[in-house]
């Protein structure tokens, strides 16, 4: 039996497969991946729409009694929605430090979670549900899912919807580094000229990290490097000001060393430091792309902040990350196959709408357009009105006009 239960104004009911580790060896490891199913009192035979989240390394957003995810309010007027924990997180066989495994079984376990199994295992449930064609909605990391849906089983889609994650095809991800970074510098400038007072607050706090041997609670040494990743939710519509009211609390209080902590999600999601820069290689080696290509001007202000970005060196001061160092290390170097088909992709006839945000800090807009454009039929609605978090913000709205685009009546 499949639990079922019921809270206010949702029914949800969970789903358990077993899927192949590596889906190219049908007879090998098994893991188990998760999904919950969604729908309104009065909509549970209403078609599917399967949310991809983004990431990677985060499992879905739980559905509550207070309408969260926001987006859910409008699909659930035509659709039941399918949250997938992507393999790895939630209840998906989550990845954690992987005792026991040299750092080559490790590399050889971690290499099977990228989109292109999380696709193949979306179509696993395709199959257990019965479903004909299902719609997909990809938020970000969630949207690289869908193209590759789009690219190795798009019989299965009925329509497909991208909110901030049109990802580049073909493109290195050096090309996609250079990029970021430069949006990443853009949203400090913005941020100081907000808030110019916390420049000389983020001087006087690296001043004392350096100088001293200071503990967040979990037991890792703040270092001056990690002070910097605070940046990383600088591309949200809220980013600014949630830096800004850390940086605010007493140096060394519990309510700052727990929120410093909090704001980068690594230790949380070991996989999304694991495979982060391996989910933007539509072919060939990433070799520590955001380190090689770190801008000269880190180097002459310390007051600047990274944004989405990972490095080696954080596996050495994240301890939850130690375990995976040396298997980073491999994973940098390993030849990763293509993701995306662009021949298919061309050849597309899956109705389909993107959301690309101007602004986008995460997934450069210049990558997205050219990507929207070797899609066939793909709508793109280009728009500075929200930014990455679109979705999470007013996700009824974004959904509704993507809906809207993908079947012609916007």
């Amino acid at each position: 039996m499949k639990p079922t239960y019921r809270i206010p104004g949702l029914v949800v009911t969970e789903h358990e497969l077993p899927a192949p580790l590596d889906h190219a060896r049908l007879d090998g490891e098994r893991i188990t991946v998760f999904a919950r199913e969604v729908a309104a009192p009065d909509g549970p035979d209403r078609p599917f729409l399967v949310f991809f989240q983004g990431g990677p390394g985060h499992e879905a957003p739980r559905p509550t009694t207070a309408g969260g995810p926001e987006f859910l309010t409008r699909a659930l007027t035509e659709f039941r929605v399918l949250l997938l924990d992507q393999r790895g997180t939630g209840r998906s066989s989550p990845v954690g430090a992987l005792d026991g495994m040299t750092p080559q079984e490790q590399v050889d376990y971690l290499a099977n979670f990228r989109a292109d199994s999380i696709v193949r295992d979306a179509e696993l449930f395709r199959a257990a549900l019965d479903v004909d064609r299902w719609s997909v909605l990809g938020q970000s990391f969630g949207g690289f899912c869908v193209l590759t849906y789009l690219s190795i089983a798009p019989e299965g889609l009925r329509e497909a919807f991208f909110t901030g994650g049109l990802p580049p095809i073909g493109r290195s991800v050096d090309d996609v580094y250079c990029a970021t970074y430069a949006r990443v510098l853009e949203r400090c400038r913005r941020y100081y000229e907000t808030f110019p007072e916390d420049r000389e607050l983020v001087h006087e706090i690296r001043g004392r990290v350096e100088a001293e041997d200071v503990r967040l609670p979990s037991g890792d040494r703040l270092t001056g490097r990690r002070l910097r990743e605070l940046g990383h939710g600088l591309g949200m519509s809220d980013g600014l000001e949630t830096l800004h009211y850390i940086l605010e609390l007493p140096f060394g209080s519990p309510l700052f060393m727990h929120e410093l902590e909090a704001a980068a999600p690594f230790a949380r999601h070991p996989l999304y430091a694991v495979i982060h820069e391996a989910c933007y290689a539509d072919g060939g080696a990433t070799r520590w792309s955001a380190e090689r290509l770190l801008p000269p001007e880190y180097a002459e202000d310390p007051t600047l902040f990274t944004g989405e970005h990972v490095y080696p060196w954080m596996f050495e001061d994240y301890g939850a990350l130690a375990p995976l160092r040396e298997a980073a290390e491999l994973l940098a170097e390993h030849e990763w196959p293509r993701l995306y088909d662009p021949d298919r992709l061309a050849a597309n006839e899956v109705p389909a709408a993107a959301a690309i945000y101007a602004d986008d800090m995460y997934v450069e807009r210049t990558f997205s357009e050219e990507t929207a454009a070797r899609v066939r039929g793909l709508r793109p609605w280009i728009t500075n009105e929200f930014e990455h978090n679109g979705l999470r913000a007013d996700g009824s709205r974004v959904l509704g006009r993507l809906i809207d685009l993908a079947r012609g009546k916007a």
